[in-house]
């Protein structure tokens, strides 16, 4: 049996979901800085997908495309390969439906609903369905996959009760983990990377300044991780040293929870 196909960074395409703003946007850096060629989708924020491109223009893609919507997302890997002239290597699926940070206007257990909830799951877990499944064709063509699904420190350390946001990403984990033992055997590993409070992104804006201090004080590092230290551990599992890594989780919160 041959060795399975590796692909170094620099000759990966990489397809990050929410790669305008925020994290997104670091996540699009960390991969450009590395030489990968990289699609930026995005779903309300054109200009700054835009500004995003002109770092690199010969090596990034700006797509519009709403993640929950199949045939958006299918359109959207067409229009990649169709302009590298290769097939999506690598999904970060980054994308996060409206929601903010902020612990002092959360919606407590007595009056969550489960509109609140399904947005959340539709989102998250429906959009990196979607994305998976239109990026398994392409995988298998290229003999390589990497699936990289951003989660959260919440369902471990569940310090404010963000109901909807976190029990949509503890089932992405499942999801993670179930691709995994689904999709090993044709070369593609699924793993997730788990922040806490990421000082600063759109969606942490909102959170009071004494909850980055606490967070700070709690963590080993006397830090709150910012979106760059966060975005450069995505390029561990994207890259060959991660080859035999699968089903994992990594928590990147500067120690604040152990795995």
């Amino acid at each position: 049996m041959s060795d399975p196909v590796n692909l170094p960074l620099h000759q990966q395409l990489v397809l990050v979901t929410g790669g305008a703003r925020g994290l997104g946007r670091d996540l699009v850096k960390a991969f450009l800085r590395e030489g990968a060629r990289v699609v930026i989708n995005y779903h309300t924020s054109a200009d700054a997908a835009v500004e995003l491109t002109a770092l690199a223009p010969e090596k990034t893609l700006a797509v519009q495309a709403d993640v929950t919507d199949v045939a958006a997302v299918q359109a959207l890997f067409a229009k990649a390969q169709q302009h590298f002239g290769m097939p999506v290597t690598t999904v970060v699926n980054n994308a996060l439906p409206a929601f903010s940070f902020n612990g002092d206007a959360r919606a407590h257990a007595d009056v969550i609903s489960w509109e609140q909830m399904n947005q959340q799951m539709e989102g998250i877990v429906r959009g990196a369905l979607n994305t998976t499944q239109a990026a398994l064709a392409g995988m298998q063509l290229a003999g390589f996959g990497r699936i990289i699904n951003i989660g959260t420190n919440l369902f471990q350390n569940p310090v404010v009760p963000y109901h909807d946001y976190t029990a949509a990403k503890a089932a992405l984990l499942s999801l993670t983990r179930t691709l995994a033992q689904d999709l090993g055997e044709k070369n593609i590993t699924v793993n997730m990377l788990s922040g806490g409070l990421l000082r600063t992104t759109d969606a942490s804006a909102a959170t009071p300044e004494a909850v980055f201090d606490y967070i700070a004080s709690a963590t080993p590092l006397r830090r709150v991780t910012t979106p760059a230290e966060f975005a450069d551990t995505a390029l561990f599992f994207a890259s060959p040293w991660a080859r035999s890594v699968t089903g994992q989780n990594l928590v990147v919160d500067g120690g604040l929870v152990k795995n």
